[in-house]
């Protein structure tokens, strides 16, 4: 079983979907901590109904993200997380969290890297005219939405879709595969090579 540190800024509807997944014996991990960059943020009020530790960081903390960042390296050691999950995180990661956890800090993303980075990812995706977007789960490094990739998910954009359905399909595909990949790590199965590549046995 590993143990996860979870990032999250917003709903923390991934978060919810981890959640249930551990509850229903499909992922064997445990949430330690979960951290916040917003201290109103919906998935604090879902990790403490799931009784798991809880931190939210002010913005003057923020002020400075690689003190920020430090902090929060701080207490996932503390916390003895294996792996840091971002999960609808939207503040950057830096050296101190990666430095503590190389090619251990995981990131979800809703659209096919290397395609549509950033922020904006299913509204550029939307806006462009694609036939196939989708999800991919990564891990993180110093780079903006790069990073080896571990799994990826296509999702169709049907003549009728709306960005708010594509936002909903994607969504649906998000909380089923994030669960399954970090599953794979659970099962250490996902390594990356001397290529820089992942490979799952």
């Amino acid at each position: 079983m590993i143990k996860l540190g979870v990032l999250i800024s917003g709903s923390g509807s991934n978060l919810q979907a981890i959640i249930d997944a551990i509850a229903a014996g499909k992922l064997d991990a445990e949430v330690a901590v979960v951290v916040s960059s917003r201290p109103d943020a919906y998935g604090l009020v879902r990790a403490q109904e799931a009784g798991i530790q809880t931190i939210a960081l002010s913005r003057d903390v923020y002020a400075n993200t690689d003190t920020a960042n430090m902090a929060i390296a701080t207490e996932l050691t503390r916390a003895g997380c294996d792996y840091v999950v971002m999960a609808g995180y939207m503040r950057m990661v830096t050296e101190p969290i990666l430095a503590a956890f190389p090619d251990r800090v995981i990131n979800l993303h809703p659209a096919l890297l290397p395609s549509f980075k950033g922020a904006h990812a299913i509204q550029d995706a939307f806006d462009a005219g694609v036939k196939v977007t989708g999800v991919t789960v990564h891990f993180a490094n110093a780079e903006y939405d790069k990073g080896p990739i571990i799994a990826q998910r296509p999702v169709v954009v049907d003549e009728d879709d709306t960005l708010d359905s594509l936002e909903a399909k994607i969504h649906a595909v998000e909380h089923v595969l994030y669960p399954e990949t970090l599953q794979l790590v659970a099962e250490g199965r996902v390594k990356v090579g001397i290529d820089r590549k992942v490979h799952i046995s």
